[in-house]
């Protein structure tokens, strides 16, 4: 790293620590949002380090939105409403119920100090999203009262790079002809649009819209001999919608819900719909809790089921059925040769995109067919689910091409079946699930996590994933996937003090079969240490360390395969929250990676960024600002920061090469109803000639963002 860079790296260090001598002796105020936003912020970076998809984070933290403006009364809540605050485990959920029938109602938020497993850490976190009232729920909702006081909600978004991309510049109608997929068939700006009514967590209903930029809103701009390319799967309107109907906790009636949803059951080997929260700062924290049948609210336009599914509850059991029949992206082949009529199904699609002739022909290609059903017994300390799923697909999908898919899913029909299971001995929480495929294979996870002392817990996972195992739905915890890998994760959360916590696990893990760029059978490892610290109302902030290491191929050709190399990512990062007075808050992050593998390949890079908050107390107008400057070697020490964004919109995106990023976002609440937001972003590089590749490509250094949104909530 050049010289310069470390002196700018340490002047703004030494400016975040004068800010925070400087809060502490500002009037308190608490910053528990704070705290659960670094730590939902956390997850979601995990996440997308992973993956270069752009994914729709919504569904993950759709309960804790609620509760934000709705908090859940600590009293009367559930087991499933305890379980859907994330930063509470099994013990905390059963020690707060056992306190509640042995002591009666909390009269105090503060109370939750005396319950064994709720260190302050765990209360700062939750209490944004909850509250303490004697006042009990109606068992019973009339239906004119669920209409009367039932809350619509309404949001249109409009956002557009201002940049000219190359799938935008202009071009004759011939050389479109020629070449159909050199030019997206849309407009440059991503359109959304997401109406719901809800009336508790008893009755919802709602549709949500997208367009993608490059995406067609209206076909009469569209020659006519490229609309005839794509066929009838040209329309005018949005490119995706989605819609639902759901009543919950209704006498038996757990849940029903018609139209678009979600399935989670176990620990999700068998069905696990969407994404899921995997390795986090909450490294005591890995047992999934399956919400089962939930209304589908995001946009991702391939994850989800359409059709029906229900929950009936009679005393200790629960009996879910769900039946679905959705059309998804697919590319396909066909030949004269081939016995179907139709062709083979080469890959399933799940960009989601139909910017181009191609990307159209591939929309809603094949039928998917889903049923199945779910029993589940829980009492007490002990809970057992069953659940099986048969998979039907129009067409088959056919053999794969490379070696490291052997395995793979290939036909048109698959079978899962799977048993999971969760008991809690004294402060020791037992869980796992074992599934199976069609062709008998089977893909186990169990794990362990146990309060050893007030202020230690620990969690112990064991994962073994056949090469074999075939479940197109399987989202258990996992380095890679749910197939042809095997682990042991170990995790602790000890409370150094008051207000002090240290949170470290470590992943060992290997895969059997052949990968992706893995020409043999590889493994790896992951290890992470973060000592948090609360100083006051007004601060605080997390050190940490992490450090993965893994096999690809090397560089040199050995009999037609490339011996493997390791790599090694290692990163250091520290990050502080704190308030300079009522109306401010700011934060600050640096980190610092390393990247270095076995053929003396050796990169760095870093990041820091301000941000600052400012709320006045009318609480009319938010403010938003972050800068951040970045320099890395490459690609490969890109680091990810999640942004702060609008109402169901998610920037969470990896810093590399060398450059700035500034955003600013204004939120404006309008007449008590109506909240406007307008965000600009503006990323610089100072080494890069173009950004973006292909269509997407930019001629230039410079990216600039624009997103407008309304809420109109009634």
């Amino acid at each position: 790293m050049k010289g310069f860079a470390i002196h700018r790296l340490i002047y703004l260090l030494v400016l975040s620590s004068l800010f925070c001598i400087d809060t502490v002796a500002q009037k308190p105020d608490t910053i528990s949002g704070a705290v659960s936003e670094t730590d939902i912020s956390d997850r979601i970076e995990t996440i997308a380090e992973n993956t270069e998809a752009e994914l729709d984070y919504s569904e993950l933290i759709e309960s804790l939105r609620y509760y934000r403006d709705h908090p859940l009364n600590l009293n009367y809540a559930t087991r499933d409403e305890l379980e859907d605050l994330i930063f509470l485990n099994d013990m905390q959920i059963f020690h707060l119920m056992a306190y509640r029938e042995n002591y009666g109602l909390l009269v105090s938020i503060y109370e939750l100090q005396g319950i064994d497993g709720f260190d302050q850490i765990t209360i700062d976190k939750i209490l944004p999203y909850v509250s303490v009232s004697q006042v009990k729920p109606p068992a019973k909702i009339p239906l004119k009262n669920a209409l009367k006081y039932g809350r619509h909600q309404l949001i249109m978004r409009y956002q557009q790079v201002l940049q000219e991309r190359n799938g935008f510049k202009d071009i004759s109608d011939s050389a479109w002809i020629e070449n159909p997929n050199s030019h997206y068939l849309g407009s440059p700006e991503k359109l959304y649009m997401k109406y719901g009514f809800r009336y508790g967590n008893k009755i919802r209903w709602g549709i949500t819209a997208e367009k993608d930029p490059g995406e067609v809103f209206f076909i009469n701009g569209i020659p006519d001999s490229i609309q005839k390319l794509a066929g009838d799967k040209l329309q005018n309107g949005f490119d995706f919608y989605s819609a639902h109907v759901s009543i919950h906790n209704i006498g038996h009636l757990k849940a029903l819900t018609l139209g678009d949803y979600q399935l989670r059951f176990g620990q999700g080997l068998t069905m696990w719909g969407g994404l899921a929260f995997g390795k986090s700062s909450d490294a005591a924290n890995v047992k999934r809790y399956g919400t089962g049948v939930t209304p589908y609210t995001s946009a991702d336009e391939n994850h989800f089921f359409r059709g029906a599914a229900t929950t009936i509850q009679f005393s200790d059991f629960e009996f879910s059925a769900f039946y679905s029949n959705n059309k998804i992206d697919a590319a396909l082949y066909a030949s004269d040769t081939l016995d179907t009529d139709e062709g083979i199904i080469t890959s399933l699609q799940e960009t989601g995109y139909h910017r181009t002739v191609n990307e159209v022909l591939k929309k809603d290609a094949i039928a998917m067919e889903v049923m199945g059903g779910n029993i589940n017994y829980r009492k007490n300390r002990l809970s057992i689910g069953v659940t099986g799923v048969v998979t039907q697909l129009d067409l088959p999908l056919g053999a794969p091409e490379q070696l490291y898919d052997r395995y793979t899913f290939k036909g048109d029909q698959n079978i899962n079946g799977g048993v999971d299971y969760a008991y809690l001995l004294n402060k020791i929480s037992l869980f796992g699930e074992v599934s199976m495929s069609k062709n008998g294979a089977i893909a186990q996870l169990h794990g362990l996590s146990a309060a050893l002392h007030p202020r230690l817990s620990v969690s112990l996972l064991y994962r073994n994933y056949s090469p074999e195992f075939q479940n197109l739905f399987a989202n258990g915890f996992s380095e890679s996937n749910n197939y042809n890998e095997r682990g042991f994760y170990s995790g602790l959360r000890f409370l150094l003090a008051s207000r002090w916590s240290l949170s470290a696990y470590m992943d060992v893990f290997n895969y059997p079969w052949l990968r992706y760029r893995v020409n043999s059978p590889s493994g790896g490892n992951e290890g992470f240490v973060q000592v948090e610290h609360i100083a006051s109302r007004d601060v605080n902030f997390n050190f940490r360390f992490k450090q993965q290491t893994k096999q690809i191929n090397g560089n040199n050709e050995l009999i037609g395969l490339d011996p493997l190399t390791t790599y090694r990512k290692s990163s250091f990062r520290f990050h502080i929250n704190y308030r300079v007075s009522p109306s401010v808050r700011m934060a600050n992050r640096a980190e610092y990676l390393i990247y270095q593998d076995n053929e003396t390949h050796r990169g760095s890079g870093y990041l820091v960024f301000q941000d600052v908050h400012w709320r006045p107390a009318s609480e009319k107008l938010t403010l938003f600002f972050r800068h951040a400057l970045f320099d890395t070697d490459s690609y490969d020490e890109r680091i990810y920061a999640y942004e702060n964004d609008v109402l169901y919109a998610f920037s969470v995106p990896g810093y590399y090469y060398k450059g700035s990023k500034t955003a600013f976002m204004l939120k404006y609440n309008l007449f008590d109803k109506i909240n406007i937001w307008a965000r600009i972003s503006h990323l610089w590089f100072t080494n890069q000639k173009s950004i973006g590749t292909g269509l997407d490509e930019i001629d230039g250094d410079q990216k600039t963002e624009v997103k407008v949104q309304v809420q109109i909530k009634l």
